[in-house]
C-alpha cells in the first residue's frame, strides 16, 4: 500500500486524482474500522470515485493466481481481466457483498474490488511471518493495480452496479470441520485442499495439501458450494468415506469427525 502511494504520487499519468489511503483496523471482528469510516468520513462518500481493497496479497503462487472480488460492482472494472501488467492469472467473482472491507464501501453504492492471493496453511497462526511473504509477487500486484489505476484516471465517475448477493440462507451451516484450508482461487472440478491443520480430521485421514475432494459421503463434490453443502450432513462423531484425486489418481479413505 504504501508503494502504491509512493508511485502514484510520482508518475505523471496519475497526478490528476486525489488518493486516499486507508489501513483499516476491525475487519476480522466484522469491518468496524472500513464501516465506521463510510459512516464517518473524512471526505464526502458521494467524492468517491472507486475503492480498490488489498487483502491478504502477500502469497502470490508460482502460477500468478489471484482473485479479484466485486468485479460486478462496476462496469468499468471489466479492465481488470484485460489489464495484463503483472502477468497475473486473474479469477473475477461478481457480488459486492464478501468477507473484507471493500463490502461497507460497496453498501454505500461505491464501486469496490478486493485484490486476494489466497488462503494458506499459515491463516491466523503465528508462523505466517515475514520470510514467507512472496515480495516479488507483493510488486507484481502493485503494477497490476497501478495499470488498471492509470487506465480508469482520465474515465470519470465509474458507474456503480447493484449486485446480485448470494444469501446467508443458502449458505449451509456446519456442526463438523474437516480441518483444511481450501484452495479458493482453484477453478477445476472439486474442492482443492491448500492447508491442512495437525490432529483435525483431514490429517487424520491421511489427506494431503494438493489432493482435490470430488466427493464426501454420498455427495459429489464439483465446487466449493458444493463441498459446503456435503460437509453439512455430518455430525461430530461420523464417519463418512472421502474420495480425493491426487497426483491424477482417485484415492479413496474413510473421515471421523
Amino acid at each position: 500500500m504504501l508503494q502504491l502511494a509512493r508511485d502514484l504520487a510520482e508518475y505523471d499519468h496519475t497526478r490528476s486524482n486525489d488518493y486516499l489511503f486507508i489501513a483499516f483496523s476491525g475487519e476480522e471482528k466484522g469491518l468496524y474500522g472500513s464501516n465506521y469510516w463510510t459512516k464517518n468520513p473524512t471526505v464526502p462518500v458521494a467524492e468517491l470515485n472507486y475503492m480498490i481493497n488489498l487483502d491478504m496479497v502477500g502469497r502470490l503462487d508460482s502460477a500468478g493466481a489471484i482473485g479479484i472480488n466485486g468485479v460486478g460492482t462496476s462496469p468499468a472494472w471489466a479492465e481488470v481481466n484485460r489489464n495484463l501488467v503483472g502477468n497475473l492469472n486473474v479469477k473475477t467473482t461478481t457480488s459486492g457483498i464478501g468477507p473484507s472491507d471493500h463490502t461497507s464501501f460497496y453498501l454505500q453504492g461505491v464501486p469496490a474490488i478486493h485484490f486476494f492471493t489466497g488462503t494458506h496453511a499459515d491463516y491466523h497462526k503465528p508462523t505466517d511471518d515475514e520470510e514467507k511473504i512472496n515480495y516479488e509477487g507483493m510488486l507484481r500486484v502493485a503494477r497490476h493495480i497501478e495499470s488498471l489505476i492509470a487506465t480508469l484516471n482520465d474515465d470519470g465517475k465509474l458507474a456503480f452496479t447493484k449486485t446480485e448477493d448470494v444469501s446467508t440462507e443458502d449458505t449451509p451451516r456446519f456442526k463438523v470441520t474437516l480441518g483444511v484450508v481450501p484452495d479458493y482461487l482453484y477453478d477445476g472440478k472439486g474442492m482443492r485442499i491448500d492447508g491442512i491443520t495437525e490432529g483435525k480430521p483431514a490429517a487424520n485421514a491421511g489427506l494431503k495439501v494438493g489432493d482435490v475432494v470430488v466427493k464426501l459421503g454420498a455427495i459429489d463434490v464439483a465446487d466449493m458450494m458444493g463441498y459446503m453443502k456435503a460437509l453439512a450432513q455430518f455430525n461430530k462423531g461420523d464417519t463418512a468415506k472421502v474420495k480425493v484425486l491426487r497426483a491424477g489418481k482417485e484415492v479413496e479413505t474413510d473421515v471421523t469427525f
